[in-house]
C-alpha cells in the first residue's frame, strides 16, 4: 500500500518543464480558447453548403463499423452486454453505438468531442450517455499540460465541472503545446469558398441565360404614326402570348424582330475547375472518389493502395475511441463492484473485393500444396 501511495504522490507532484507557466489571473481563462464560436459556425456551414463534405463525414462514421467488449468473467460479460444494448443515449437513442457515432461526428467536424456519463439518482449505476455540445463547454489546461479541465459556460461564467471523473473529452490532432484539436475540415474553407462562388455564378448565369428573355423591336413604316400607346399595346400582347399556358401567336404590323437576350453568349466551361477543387476536398477528407459518387478513373474498383490508406485512417479513428469506450465500461463495472479486465474488439475492416480475396486464398492453398508435394518428393528421393 505504501508503494502505491508513493506513486500517487509522485504523479501529483509531476511538473512538465517544457510548458509555459500560467499566470493566476481572472483574465487567464480567456487567453486559451479551445475553438472559437466563429470557427465552429464556419465548419457547420461548410457541411450545409458543400454536400460532399457532409457525405464524407457520414461515410467515415459508418465505415468505422461496430465493436464488441469481451470479458472473461461471465457476470461481467452479462453486465457489459446489457449496458451496451440498453443504455440511453442523449434522451432519444438506445445503445452505445449511437453515442460513439455522435461522439465521432463532433470529433471530425470540430476537432473536439465531449461526453458525459449520467448516473442514477442513487449514484450506483450509469443510466445514460450524453454528447455535450462543443458550444456549451470549453476544454482548458489544468495545473499541468497533462491535465485537461472541462468547463461549462453558465451565464458567461466559465466554471470547471463538479464531477470531472464522469466527463471526458478527445482532441483530434492537437497542436503541440495546446489543448486545441484540429478539425478534419481544416484547410477547406478557402477551397470551398471558391467552389461555392462557381456554383453561385452558374446559378446567376442560368437565371440570365437559361430563363430566356426576349427583345422585341418594332420598326414602323414611313406612313405609320408610332405612338407610346402603340408600343405599350405591342408589349402587352407579347406578354400575353408568352404567359399563356397554350401556344399562342404574336401578330403585329410593321417590321418586328424578336431576339433572345444573351443567346450569343456562352456559359464558361466549369467542369475542369470544379474537378480540381473537388480533388482537393476529397484528398483532405481521405476517402476514395468513387465512394462519394465521382468517376474520375477508368476503373470503379478500389485499388489495393486506396484500401490500405482508408483502412489505416479508420484504424486511427478507432484508436481515438478506444480510451473513451474503455473508460465508460470500466466505470460501469466498478459501480457494480467488479474490477475484472476486458477487451474492446472492433469488426475487421474489409475493403477488398470478395472475388479477389477468394482467388488469393485459392492461390495460397495451391502454393502450399505444391510446396508440400515438392518437399515430399525430395524426401522420397533421399530415402
Amino acid at each position: 500500500m505504501n508503494l502505491f501511495s508513493r506513486k500517487k504522490k509522485e504523479s501529483q507532484g509531476t511538473v512538465v518543464q517544457t510548458a509555459q507557466r500560467k499566470i493566476n489571473s481572472p483574465l487567464a481563462m480567456f487567453s486559451d480558447v479551445s475553438s472559437t464560436a466563429a470557427e465552429r459556425e464556419l465548419f457547420r456551414n461548410l457541411r450545409k453548403s458543400v454536400p460532399v463534405i457532409d457525405a464524407a463525414i457520414c461515410k467515415l462514421i459508418r465505415l468505422l463499423g461496430t465493436f464488441t467488449v469481451t470479458a472473461k468473467n461471465s457476470r461481467c460479460q452479462q453486465i457489459i452486454d446489457d449496458f451496451m444494448s440498453n443504455v440511453c443515449t442523449n434522451g432519444t437513442g438506445t445503445g452505445i453505438n449511437c453515442f460513439v457515432y455522435s461522439y465521432m461526428e463532433s470529433l471530425l467536424t470540430y476537432g473536439e468531442a465531449v461526453g458525459e456519463m449520467v448516473l442514477s439518482r442513487d449514484g450506483k449505476r450509469v443510466v445514460a450517455l450524453y454528447n455535450a455540445s462543443v458550444d456549451d463547454v470549453e476544454i482548458q489546461e489544468g495545473s499541468s499540460p497533462l491535465d485537461l479541465v472541462i468547463c461549462t459556460k453558465n451565464d458567461g461564467i466559465i466554471t470547471p465541472v463538479k464531477y470531472s471523473n464522469l466527463v471526458f473529452a478527445t482532441l483530434l490532432n492537437p497542436e503541440p503545446g495546446t489543448v486545441r484539436g484540429s478539425s478534419l475540415l481544416k484547410g477547406l474553407p478557402f477551397v470551398s469558398s471558391v467552389l461555392l462562388k462557381i456554383f453561385e455564378s452558374i446559378k446567376t448565369n442560368w437565371e440570365r441565360v437559361g430563363n430566356v428573355r426576349f427583345a422585341v423591336t418594332c420598326k414602323p413604316s414611313d406612313n405609320t404614326v408610332f405612338t407610346e400607346d402603340s408600343a405599350r399595346l405591342i408589349a402587352d400582347e407579347w406578354s400575353k402570348a408568352m404567359r399563356s399556358e397554350s401556344v399562342c401567336d404574336f401578330v403585329s404590323v410593321g417590321d418586328v424582330s424578336v431576339k433572345v437576350i444573351g443567346a450569343e453568349n456562352q456559359i464558361p466551361d466549369c467542369d475542369v475547375p470544379i474537378k480540381h477543387l473537388l480533388e482537393q476536398i476529397v484528398a483532405k477528407l481521405g476517402l476514395p472518389p468513387f465512394l462519394l459518387g465521382f468517376s474520375w478513373s477508368s476503373t470503379e474498383r478500389m485499388s489495393e493502395q486506396q484500401a490500405d490508406i482508408l483502412t489505416s485512417e479508420l484504424e486511427y479513428y478507432r484508436t481515438l475511441l478506444n480510451p473513451i469506450i474503455t473508460k465508460v465500461i470500466r466505470t460501469v463495472l466498478r459501480l457494480e463492484g467488479y474490477t475484472d479486465g476486458f477487451a474492446v474488439e472492433w469488426d475487421d475492416i474489409n475493403m477488398q473485393d470478395a472475388v479477389q480475396l477468394s482467388n488469393a486464398r485459392l492461390n495460397n492453398a495451391r502454393a502450399e500444396q505444391i510446396e508440400f508435394e515438392t518437399g515430399k518428393v525430395k524426401n522420397d528421393r533421399r530415402d
